[in-house]
């Protein structure tokens, strides 16, 4: 495993990690064979219903507080990595999210907004994926399952550092399914923009480096369309942010030993 850094023709470079921990850019042209996602993350929040249009698409108000969510570190995956459909716990309503993600890079508790983007340290491409009748239905009223089963938070391809983007609110998001545009927004439709998201989330709470906040996604889902579209195996669900880069990922489902499969009981 080693490190790379992207120049504007979209060229990669070697990056070498120091023994001391420190990292050293280099003009050595590498061709990566597998692209992992840009950093172990250590903690993952979503926020829920942060565009206007995706909450009107939904019929729902607009929320007063930020919708807080989280997933488990164990759902990310790397760009051409496959989104695996659930079979043990079995879910045919898997849907897609593109968003913005922004990762913290030092220390942040108590941050006030104008404050807020000097703790970040890149942006990237992610995609929410989310099994609907389990985070609805049979979720308990929580979102955490329906979000968090395993391969259900692409990220991706890579980071791009905050010097490069002074204003996370003027971003294009789009995405694809099986190259049909399916969303397409400006991050200026965001309910709370990305310095009130850190600032509300780092709240009375210690955000630490590596955490990945999943900034919501715009009008376009899968649900809200008609007829519905969820995804199925053979899908290819591409999330795209201009200045940032091109997430992609196959969608299979998953395989398991059907003998050992249990059905939780219906209560």
């Amino acid at each position: 495993m080693g490190f790379g850094r992207f120049d504007e023709q979209g060229q990669m470079f070697q990056i070498l990690k120091k023994d001391n921990g420190d990292f050293e850019a280099t003009t050595h042209r590498i061709t990566p064979f597998q692209f992992l996602t840009p950093i172990d993350f250590r903690c993952i929040y979503g926020v829920g219903l942060n565009y206007k249009a995706h909450a009107q698409e939904t019929g729902k108000e607009p929320p007063k507080y930020p919708m807080i969510f989280m997933k488990a570190p164990t759902t990310t995956q790397g760009t051409g990595d496959p989104v695996v459909i659930p079979r043990y716990l079995r879910s045919d309503k898997v849907d897609y999210e593109g968003e913005l993600g922004v990762v913290i890079g030092k220390p942040c508790k108590n941050v006030k907004p104008e404050e807020a983007l000097s703790y970040v340290l890149g942006y990237t491409c992610a995609n929410d994926i989310s099994a609907r009748d389990w985070q609805k239905e049979k979720g308990g009223g929580q979102f955490c399952r329906g979000k968090s089963f395993d391969t259900f938070c692409p990220v991706g391809p890579c980071l791009t550092t905050a010097d490069e983007i002074p204003d996370p609110s003027k971003l294009t998001l789009r995405t694809f399914l099986n190259e049909e545009k399916m969303q397409e927004s400006s991050t200026s439709d965001m309910i709370f923009d990305v310095p009130t998201l850190i600032s509300f989330l780092s709240g009375s709470t210690t955000l630490l480096p590596g955490t990945l906040i999943l900034t919501g996604t715009p009008s376009g889902v899968g649900e809200a369309r008609e007829p519905r579209r969820f995804l199925v195996p053979g899908d290819e669900v591409t999330v795209q942010i201009d200045g940032i880069g091109i997430l992609t990922n196959p969608v299979v489902e998953e395989i398991f030993d059907e003998e050992e499969a249990e059905t939780p009981k219906e209560q």
